[in-house]
């Protein structure tokens, strides 16, 4: 049997493919249409300018990029959406820095969450998880390892912040933890930063070429994510 056929899950187990795949991909359409109608409607669009917004965040120094990659050590431990922070990064950094501060902020934000889960607060974690479809989690990560948490953030299947809580109870060490999601959360990351950093045109009333291949890199990693669900649960099911 191959590895990738040992670490699939059954689609019952995953949930509807398409679904799951595309989830960030609607969010952020319907994040994007509420802010840029809330933006014009309360005049806000010459703030939200990129040479004036990003000058003003220079203005602050290391503050700036401080104060968000504390929030990324709180974030991932409140069971809220990080897709926001995530387009923020984008949007206040650029694209370089911003998926430089995103990582690194969303690697140690979710290693802080794994070790409440393991630590602090081990039997609330398992019954808030409960009905999450991770009962097998832990039989994965003894068998796999890293390999089992480098699959599940480049296909994601569950929301970030219950990951960070659910690896938390098995018995994968911290280091190989913290290496892989920081390397698996690339791809995805670099898509959303990219398309965030060229988003500010939009409140301007205008299109941008890196705004639409931001688009379309978030559009084929949502579709490649899928196709590979698919083919793990095609795998699974032989």
């Amino acid at each position: 049997m191959s590895d990738s056929e040992k670490l699939s899950y059954s689609s019952a187990e995953a949930g509807p493919l398409p679904r799951a795949s595309f989830r960030g991909p609607l969010v952020l359409l319907l994040l994007l249409v509420t802010t840029l109608v809330a933006v014009r409607a309360l005049g806000l669009q010459d703030y939200l300018e990129e040479t004036r917004l990003r000058g003003l965040i220079a203005a602050y120094g290391f503050w700036a990029p401080l104060v968000y990659l504390l929030l990324w050590t709180i974030v991932p431990s409140l069971f809220v959406p990080s897709l926001p922070l995530t387009l923020a990064g984008g949007i206040l950094f650029g694209p370089f820095w911003g998926v430089v501060y995103t990582v690194c902020g969303a690697t140690v934000g979710a290693s802080i969450t794994f070790l409440i889960s393991r630590y602090l607060a081990r039997d609330w974690v398992a019954q808030k998880i409960a009905g999450a479809k991770l009962s097998h989690l832990d039989d994965k990560v003894a068998a796999h390892s890293w390999k089992i948490v480098v699959l599940l953030r480049l296909i994601p299947v569950f929301p970030f912040f219950t990951l960070n809580y659910a690896f938390g109870l098995t018995r994968i060490p911290l280091l190989p933890y913290a290496l892989a999601t920081f390397f698996a959360i690339l791809p995805w990351t670099t898509a959303y930063i990219y398309f965030a950093s060229n988003l500010l045109v939009v409140f301007q009333g205008k299109l941008s070429t890196g705004l639409l291949l931001g688009a379309a890199l978030i559009l084929a990693a949502g579709l490649l994510t899928w196709l590979a669900r698919k083919r793990l649960a095609q795998k699974n099911s032989e």
